[in-house]
C-alpha cells in the first residue's frame, strides 16, 4: 500500500493491474507468484476490520465522489433504466459482495444462442474450461457451505424456509458455497467470533480476524475480518510475493508504447483531505510503464478505461460497450401482512445469503433460467431505523437498507421514490419477520454503454428482458404465499426500474475482433500484452452470482499469460511516440508576417458538424458507420490572420484555427492546443483548389490527436459551390502530427461534417476586421475568395450559358 516503497517504486514493471477485484487480485497473484514485476493500483482505500462504517454519520460518508470530497465505499451509478453499486476500496467488490462461490452452470455457456432485436450470446470457453480453475478459486478462498446441522447455526429461519419452498415446488437448491470463515481453521468446528488462524502469507492489514457471528453485515463491509475477501487472500498473498499494492491510485489513460508494452497514467487521492473537493481532473498526474497491463477495474471502469481511451487504442474492436447485462438481478420483500400468520424470519440473522433455489430455463424457451436466495441485512439497523433524524445521512441509509439487502445506495432525485422507501421505513416492515428476496439469473445482454458529455453512459433496460423478470417475480410471489406472509416490490420496480450489483460486458470475449474486444483468455484483439481480468469480458450473464466465474477467468488468463514465451524488452526509440511540429515551423504557420502598425487582421468564425467513427480510414465510410452509431463530431473555430494583404499574397494563405473539437466518443469539448487553415491551395488538377484544417487537440484523458481535413473545390457546375465549400472530409491521427508525416501516423478514425445553412448564416455576421484598413480589407478578402471560385466554377458556368446560347 502507499508508503515508504513509493519513494522507491520503479518506473517500469512486468505488469501494471487496475483494480483489486475478483479479476485484478488474481491475476496480481499469480504473476507475483511467478516471480514478475507487478503493480497493483487501487483507486480506493484499505479497509482493514473494524474501519468499516456504522454510524449514520459515517454512513453519510460512505459513497465515493471525490469531486465532491468523498472517498467512501459504495460507487453508486445512475442510469437511465437502473441504478448500480460498485465498491471503491482494496479488495473490489469481495467487501460488498455477500459470499456466494456459485459456478456458471453448464447449460448456460450457451453458443449461438439467439437475442430478442437479432444477434446471439456466445460463450468461447466451457464449463470444462474453467472447471480446474474454479477449484483454484474456491481453495484459495476458503468456500465453505452454511454449516445449517450445527448449533446455533441450525436456528437460521430464512434457510429453512428457503429449503421447505423449494421441496415443495419441486426445486433444486443448495447451500452454495460461501468465502467465509465459520471456525478458525479448516477442519476445526465452527463456532462464533473465534480468532482466525493467519496463513502462511500474513495479512495485507496485519489486524487480527474473528469467525463470522452471524449479524447479517457482509454487504456493508464485514468489521469481524470473517469474510474471506480479497485483500485478506488473493492481495495479501500477491503483497507477500512481492507485489506492489498501491491504494489511492487512480488510472486515467492508458496507451501503447512504440517499443512494445503500455504506459499508465494515474492520479493520487489524499484520503487525509476527505471533505475537500478533489476531482481526479484536478490532481497531478503520475506515469508508470509495462510490459504487459491488466484491466480488473470491473465492468465500469475497465469499459469506462477503454473507452476514453479508445484514440490511443487504436485498432480496438467496434464491439466496445457491447453485451452489457445486469446478470438478471431483482429485489423484493417478504413481508409480515396483518392477518395472517407467518413464522419468523429474522433476516438479519446469520450472513446475508445462505441458500440457492435454482429454477431452469423454460422447456418452451419462452423464458431464461435464475436462481431465487435469501437476503439479510444487519441487526444494528433496528437502531438506526429508530432514530428521530430522519434527514440526510440517514435518509440515505434507509434507502440503501431497501435497495439491495444493506447493500444498495442510491441518491435518487425522483421524489416519489424517497417517498415510497420512507414510507416502508417507517412501517416497520424491516422487522424481524421480514426477507428481502433476491433473484439473478439470464437476462438479455443488449445493453451499450457509450460516452456522453465525457461520462459513462448505458442504454439498458429490462424491456427485452420481460418475460425473464416476470418469472423471476412469479417465483418470488409464490414463495411469499408459501410463508403466508406479504409480498413487497423493489420501489423503484413501479418505475420499470432494476438494481444490479452484477454488472457484466462492455468488452466482451469473443472469436475475433468482429464478435468481442478480447480473446477467451482476456487478451485484447490487436493489443499484445493488454488484457481484460474483470467482469467487462462476460459475453453475457453468468446466471449465477458472478465473482466466481470472473476469478475463474482471471486465474485462466494468468495461467494463459505465463505459459506465454517471455518478451524481450527491445531499447527504447530514439524518435518520440508522437510527432510534435517544430516549434520554428509552428511559429510561421500561425501567423502571416506583416508589417507592424501598417497591418489589417481579419477574423470569422466557423461551426461545422458530423459524424465519427472509430477504425474508420475513408471519411465517408466513418460518415455512415458513425451517424448509424449516433457518434457525433463538430468543432468551432475562429479563423484570423494578422495580414490580410500578405494571407492573399503567399500562396499557401495560412491562417490560424482556434477553438474546439466536441465528441462525447472523443471526450467531450476539448480545447484545440494549436491550429492551421489553408484557404484555396492549390488542388490535384489545375482547374481545383483545396481548404485544409490541422488541429491539433487531446482527448478527454490527454492522448494527444491531430484532425486532418479537406474541402475539395473542383471543376465542375456551379451547382456544385456549396456543397464543395460546405463539406469536409476529415481523418482523426493519433498523436500531434504535422503534414509531412501524416502518412504514417496511425489512424484513430474519420468522418465528414457539414456547414448547416443556419450556422453558414451566423457565420457571416462574425467577420471582423481591425487596422487601418479595415472595410477595404474585408473587400479584398471578399474579392479574393469569389474570385477563386470564379476560377474553379466559372468556365462551366461560360459553357453552360453558351451552351444556352446558341440553343
Amino acid at each position: 500500500m502507499t508508503g515508504p516503497r513509493e519513494r522507491t517504486r520503479v518506473e517500469h514493471v512486468n505488469t501494471v493491474v487496475v483494480g483489486s477485484g475478483f479479476g485484478g487480485s488474481v491475476a496480481a497473484y499469480r504473476l507475483a507468484e511467478a516471480g514478475q514485476s507487478v503493480v497493483l493500483l487501487e483507486r480506493g482505500r484499505p479497509y482493514p476490520p473494524g474501519s468499516f462504517p456504522r454510524t449514520p454519520a459515517q454512513m453519510g460518508k460512505a459513497f465515493w465522489d471525490p469531486g465532491a470530497g468523498l472517498h467512501g465505499l459504495f460507487d453508486v451509478w445512475r442510469f437511465g433504466g437502473f441504478d448500480s453499486v460498485v465498491s471503491s476500496g482494496l479488495g473490489g467488490g469481495s467487501l460488498i459482495y455477500a459470499n456466494v462461490l456459485l459456478r456458471k452452470d453448464e447449460k448456460w455457456f450457451v453458443r449461438e444462442d439467439p437475442l430478442p432485436g437479432g444477434g446471439y450470446e456466445h460463450w468461447p470457453v466451457t464449463r470444462a474450461d474453467l472447471d480446474p480453475h474454479y477449484d483454484a478459486v474456491e481453495k484459495m478462498l476458503g468456500a465453505t457451505r452454511y454449516p445449517i446441522d450445527a448449533a446455533p447455526y441450525r436456528s437460521t429461519h430464512k434457510t429453512h424456509a428457503m429449503i421447505q419452498f423449494a421441496e415443495r415446488n419441486g426445486l433444486d437448491w443448495q447451500l452454495p458455497p460461501l468465502a467465509v470463515s465459520f471456525a478458525p481453521a479448516q477442519g476445526a468446528e465452527p463456532g462464533m467470533g473465534l480468532p482466525i488462524a493467519e496463513p502462511a502469507y500474513g495479512n495485507i492489514h496485519g489486524v487480527p480476524r474473528r469467525t463470522c457471528r452471524l449479524v447479517g453485515e457482509c454487504d456493508i463491509g464485514c468489521n469481524d475480518g470473517a469474510k474471506n475477501s480479497l485483500d485478506h487472500t488473493y492481495i495479501s498473498a500477491a503483497a507477500h510475493h512481492g507485489a506492489d499494492v498501491r491504494t489511492g491510485c487512480e488510472v486515467r489513460g492508458i496507451a501503447p508504447l512504440p517499443e512494445g508494452g503500455y504506459t499508465v497514467a494515474f492520479v493520487r487521492h489524499d484520503f487525509d483531505g476527505d471533505g475537500a473537493p478533489a476531482p481526479a481532473r484536478s490532481l497531478p498526474v503520475h506515469r508508470i510503464t509495462c510490459d504487459r497491463l491488466v484491466l480488473g477495474a470491473g465492468a465500469y471502469g475497465t469499459t469506462f478505461l477503454l473507452l476514453r481511451n479508445r484514440a490511443a487504442l487504436t485498432g480496438l474492436s467496434p464491439t466496445l460497450g457491447s453485451r452489457f447485462s445486469g446478470n438478471g438481478d431483482l429485489l423484493t420483500f417478504v413481508v409480515p401482512e396483518p392477518g395472517k400468520v407467518s413464522a419468523p424470519l429474522d433476516a438479519s440473522f446469520g450472513p446475508v445469503i445462505t441458500t440457492a433455489v435454482r429454477v431452469d430455463d423454460a422447456p418452451d424457451g419462452a423464458g431464461r433460467g435464475f436462481y431465487l436466495q435469501d437476503g439479510g441485512y444487519p441487526g444494528f439497523t433496528d437502531w438506526l431505523l429508530q432514530s428521530t433524524d430522519l434527514t440526510g445521512s440517514v435518509f440515505r441509509f434507509g434507502e440503501f437498507v431497501t435497495r439491495w439487502a444493506l447493500n444498495v445506495l442510491s441518491r435518487s432525485p425522483q421524489s416519489n421514490v424517497s417517498k415510497e422507501v420512507s414510507r416502508l421505513i417507517g412501517s416497520g416492515a424491516l422487522s424481524a419477520g421480514s426477507l428481502p428476496l433476491l433473484g439473478m439469473g439470464r437476462d438479455v445482454p443488449d445493453g451499450r454503454m457509450r460516452l456522453r458529455e465525457g461520462m459513462l453512459d448505458i442504454r439498458w433496460s429490462t424491456r427485452t428482458s420481460k418475460e425473464y423478470f416476470r418469472r423471476v417475480r412469479d417465483t418470488m410471489r409464490e414463495l411469499s404465499d408459501s410463508l403466508g406472509a406479504g409480498f413487497l416490490d423493489n420501489p423503484i420496480w413501479f418505475f420499470r426500474r432494476v438494481v444490479t450489483v452484477h454488472p457484466l460486458g462492455g468488452a466482451p470475449m469473443g472469436r475475433g475482433d468482429g464478435e468481442g474486444v478480447c480473446d477467451s483468455h482476456g487478451e485484447v484483439f490487436n493489443h499484445p500484452g493488454l488484457f481484460v481480468a474483470d467482469g467487462a469480458a462476460m459475453p453475457g450473464p453468468v446466471g449465477a452470482n458472478p465473482s466466481l466465474t470472473i476469478a475463474a477467468h482471471a486465474d485462466r488468463m494468468a495461467e494463459h499469460i505465463l505459459r506465454q514465451p517471455k518478451r524481450r524488452r527491445p531499447a527504447p526509440r530514439r524518435q518520440a511516440q508522437r510527432r510534435q511540429p517544430v516549434p520554428a515551423r509552428r511559429s510561421v504557420v500561425i501567423r502571416t508576417p506583416a508589417k507592424a502598425g501598417r497591418s489589417t487582421s481579419l477574423a470569422f468564425t466557423e461551426e461545422m458538424k458530423g459524424f465519427f467513427d472509430f477504425g474508420a480510414a475513408d471519411p465517408r465510410t466513418g460518415l455512415d458507420s458513425g451517424k448509424a452509431k449516433d457518434q457525433a463530431l463538430m468543432f468551432r473555430l475562429t479563423i484570423a490572420t494578422d495580414d490580410v494583404d500578405s494571407f492573399i499574397r503567399v500562396p499557401s494563405h495560412l491562417a490560424e484555427a482556434t477553438g474546439y473539437v466536441e465528441s462525447d466518443v472523443l471526450g467531450g469539448r476539448l480545447p484545440v492546443q494549436a491550429g492551421w487553415f489553408n484557404l484555396f491551395t492549390a488542388g490535384a488538377a489545375a482547374d481545383s483548389r483545396s481548404m485544409r484544417y490541422r488541429l491539433h487537440f487531446a482527448d478527454g484523458v490527454g492522448n494527444p490527436l491531430t484532425l486532418s481535413g479537406f474541402k475539395d473545390i473542383r471543376h465542375g457546375s456551379p451547382l456544385r459551390i456549396w456543397p464543395d465549400t460546405s463539406t469536409l472530409y476529415y481523418r482523426v491521427l493519433t498523436g500531434h502530427v504535422d503534414e509531412k508525416n501524416e502518412a504514417d501516423a496511425p489512424v484513430v478514425g474519420a468522418g465528414v461534417l457539414r456547414i448547416l445553412e443556419a450556422d453558414f448564416l451566423r457565420q457571416l455576421t462574425t467577420f471582423r476586421t481591425n487596422g487601418p484598413m479595415a472595410l477595404p480589407a474585408l473587400t479584398e478578402f471578399g474579392q479574393f475568395f469569389l474570385g477563386q471560385l470564379w476560377s474553379v466554377y466559372g468556365p462551366q458556368f461560360r459553357a453552360n450559358a453558351l451552351q444556352v446560347a446558341t440553343g
